[in-house]
């Protein structure tokens, strides 16, 4: 492995691989992916029984992009002749697209610190410094779960930490968080004969919002609407979750209202994910409402050349936290990055872009309304 690049991407997940893909297609050639892990796996982490939510499915003769791709004229749907891929498959497909193009991946690369130099970053990693131009940060969420939300949330079940819940023993569950891990959760247990109790702190399978990035997926409303009439599945809105207690082989939930609840199995958490940011909070500016600043061209505000690509990003209203939405940024961040390098792009290749729906390049004509 060199130790000075154009380029270094961290992380080899659907942002991280399909970034590099745009980047390799313009024509750059020093740069790098770096992975501490193996490529997609975040995905392989998931439960057995988790899907993609996105349904993926092959249009490529209307001219459209399955939701789930991360690059033109390919089709996970079509590769697994699947609606909802598993994690494992998705995995399959980001590895089947990184080979197919050949991308520079150095596996067993834990970045632990990344700092402004006078000529760009340098990177320190498990394995050594990496010194480059130009930052793209493709981090993933899945790897860092948020344990704490509460006191003694260090005592539950993270959801993110469930191999299968049919591993899970005991016949009732309580659930504290609403939104689509939570409810995921909640479905899988139902079906496997659990009594389930969901505690949020807002009645999310109420929010009718056309934006999915914050109310339920037409998936999960569907597959909870199968649900409705059973004893098995209580769905609680104003519960919200202050602290958990252990006492002896029991557990305490306590809500703000004041309510006590008593557990025989472990609490399943499902409060969401950290994110990798949490490694690099100095290189951005966080707004009154704990959001990441962006420019135009998805450029930290603070750290010059220091890009970000991913769920993470958003601009106002616009949320980009689903694959089909944030890989309309790839072209955008690769394009400036080759702009800056002296790479000259052709107008062709943009507009191949463009017509795939994977090039996002003015944000004033967009919102909600026309990306969800």
């Amino acid at each position: 492995m060199k130790k000075e690049y154009d380029v270094v991407i961290v992380g080899a997940g659907p942002a991280g691989v399909g970034v590099a893909t745009v980047l390799n297609q313009m024509g750059l050639t020093n740069y790098v992916i770096v992975e501490k892990n193996s490529v997609g796996s975040t995905f392989t982490r998931w439960p057995k029984e988790m899907r993609l939510l996105t349904p993926s499915f092959p249009g490529h003769g209307f001219g459209l992009l399955d939701l789930n791709a991360i690059v033109p004229e390919t089709s996970p749907g079509f590769t697994f002749q699947s609606e909802h891929l598993s994690g494992e498959e998705y995995a399959e497909y980001l590895k089947a697209v990184a080979k197919h193009f050949q991308l520079p991946i150095e596996l067993g690369i834990d970045v632990k610190e990344v700092r402004k130099t006078s000529s760009g970053y340098r990177l320190y990693t498990n394995k050594g410094g990496i010194s480059c131009t130009y930052i793209v940060w493709a981090g993933g969420e899945f790897q860092y779960p948020n344990l704490q939300p509460f006191e003694g949330g260090e005592l539950c079940l993270h959801n993110s930490k469930v191999h299968s819940w049919e591993d899970l023993k005991g016949d009732e569950f309580f659930i504290i968080g609403g939104y689509e891990s939570g409810i995921d959760s909640a479905i899988h247990l139902s079906h496997l004969g659990k009594d389930v109790t969901v505690l949020a702190r807002e009645e999310t399978w109420t929010n009718y919002s056309p934006d999915p990035s914050i109310s339920l997926s037409p998936f999960t409303c569907d597959r909870l609407a199968e649900l409705n009439d059973s004893d098995q599945l209580v769905l609680r809105g104003n519960a919200e979750v202050m602290k958990v207690e252990k006492k002896e082989e029991n557990y305490k939930i306590y809500l703000t209202n004041g309510e006590i609840i008593e557990s025989s199995t472990q609490p399943i958490l499902a409060a969401g994910f950290k994110n990798s940011l949490s490694l690099i909070l100095e290189h951005f500016y966080w707004n009154e409402e704990n959001q990441i600043e962006l420019n135009e061209v998805d450029e930290s505000t603070v750290s010059e050349g220091l890009f970000l690509v991913g769920p993470q990003v958003r601009h106002e209203p616009i949320i980009f936290c689903f694959i089909y939405k944030y890989r309309q940024r790839f072209a955008v961040v690769a394009k400036e990055l080759c702009d800056r390098l002296g790479i000259e792009v052709s107008e062709e290749l943009l507009e191949f872009y463009r017509s795939s729906n994977m090039y996002l390049d003015d944000l004033s004509c967009c919102g909600n309304e026309c990306i969800c």
